[in-house]
């Protein structure tokens, strides 16, 4: 299972349905369609609805992109979170980034690898946000559509440290491409990894096994408390009972029979023999042979019996 957690998205963009059906056809299984937010958030948020025409052999998920400018736009994550599958933060400075990485509550931490960044990333820094279940996320499609070579060589440089900051954990690789001319299939973003410094095992986990714990995580955060309780009754009351009608009395139900006594079975074909539930004695067949056990039984009683015989 392939995952590409970056698909920007928009419902009027014609270009969707060739997008979605390239990624299919690349091998990707879960596809998250994201809409992004700078600045101030509007009033009511409400992910856009999902295209109908899309393959049916991916899943779709919601994702909300939310560029960080201001630490006063963090009071409306947790509505956030109960309207999109995944919650994405994109600071814009290391003091953002810091409080994205230790007190936010978030899915993924994406940052835009294509431009220069004013500061270095920090271990620690990193370290707490994937302690959280928070991860990491590099988007190669500015890199690989961008203008230039400024973006290629930002994208290079600053995936490398990153990944060297982490020691490569926690991180996901995402496409971020708005045209099917921008993807890239799975194996591709391995070897992209690879020349970055992760391990092949690594990149392979960036997009499978990685991606699929943040959509899992962020499952737990919508549908139970802390990730530990999770309602499956909510407790409504059952339905009363239809009252009967005048004159007419509710159909009375039948005793239930006595059990009648299991006979013993005497079939040749059983191990064990079945105790009598009567209190008359079991007739033995004549013509059944007498085990080993009741031979010795009778030779004793009849052992017995002479002896008794003599001493009188």
């Amino acid at each position: 299972m392939f995952f590409d957690l970056n698909v920007p998205y928009s419902p009027d963009d014609p270009e969707v349905p060739h997008t979605l059906n390239f990624l299919a056809e690349l091998g990707y299984t879960t596809v998250a369609l994201s809409q992004t937010i700078n600045g101030k958030l509007p009033p009511s948020i409400a992910p856009p609805s999902l295209p109908t025409n899309a393959p049916k052999s991916l899943q779709l998920l919601t994702r909300l992109n939310l560029t960080l400018a201001d630490p006063a736009q963090n009071q409306r994550l947790a509505a956030l979170s109960q309207a999109y599958d995944i919650v994405a933060l994109r600071p814009t400075n290391e003091k953002l980034l810091l409080n994205a990485c230790t007190n936010l509550e978030c899915d993924v931490i994406s940052i835009d690898l294509s431009v220069r960044l004013p500061y270095h990333f920090k271990f620690k820094m990193l370290s707490a946000a994937i302690s959280r279940g928070v991860r990491i996320e590099i988007c190669y499609g500015n890199g690989v559509t961008g203008s230039g070579l400024d973006a290629r060589r930002n994208l290079i440089g600053n995936a490398t440290s990153l990944i060297r900051a982490t020691r490569g954990r926690g991180i996901i690789i995402s496409s971020e491409a708005r045209r099917a001319l921008g993807l890239r299939a799975p194996w591709d973003v391995i070897n992209l990894a690879c020349v970055w410094g992760l391990s092949q095992e690594r990149g392979k986990e960036a997009i499978c096994e990685e991606a699929r714990k943040v959509t899992a995580l962020a499952k737990l955060k919508r549908t139970s408390w802390r990730g530990i309780v999770d309602i499956v009754h909510g407790g409504e009351k059952p339905k009363p009972a239809e009252p009967t009608q005048k004159g007419k009395s509710a159909p009375k139900t039948p005793a239930p029979k006595p059990q009648e006594p299991v006979q013993a079975d005497t079939g040749a074909d059983n191990l064990k023999r079945k105790a009598s539930v009567s209190s008359e004695p079991v007739v033995e067949d004549p013509n059944k042979p007498l085990s080993k056990r009741e031979i010795k039984r009778r030779a004793k009683k009849a052992k017995f019996d002479a002896k008794g015989e003599t001493a009188t």
